[in-house]
């Protein structure tokens, strides 16, 4: 599967899972969703090279020793990832928030524990 046909799967998933954000903020919602959906597949490629290739390579600069430094790979992964999360959280922000009144009155947990100890 080419990475474009990835990101599209990706981004079908992720349409699914924030179907429930209201409609007047679906539209920056997309484009989130889109530029969300890259940077996953664009982290899974990472990954992939960095478990195969490692987080260090030798490196020397003229007649210095070779020594071991991180790779360029790493860098771009660590911050890709964290602006994933970011973006995962800002979805996650927009959709809907639980009934508030739900929550006030409890799942009943509470009630049950404490009228056990009593």
């Amino acid at each position: 599967m080419t990475k474009a046909e990835r990101v599209k799967k990706e981004e079908a998933r992720l349409l699914k899972i924030y179907d429930d954000i209201e409609p007047k903020r679906k539209a920056t919602a997309l484009g989130l969703i889109q530029r969300t959906a890259h940077m996953r597949i664009t982290l899974e490629d990472l990954a992939a090279d960095l478990d195969e290739k490692g987080y260090v390579d030798w490196f020397s600069q003229g007649d210095q020793e070779p020594y071991e430094r991180r790779r360029p790979t790493a860098d771009v992964y660590n911050s890709m990832n964290t602006a994933y999360q970011k973006a995962i959280k800002q979805l996650t922000d927009l959709l809907p928030k639980e009934n508030a009144k739900a929550k006030e009155s409890g799942d009943g947990f509470d009630d049950f524990i404490n009228d056990r100890l009593d």
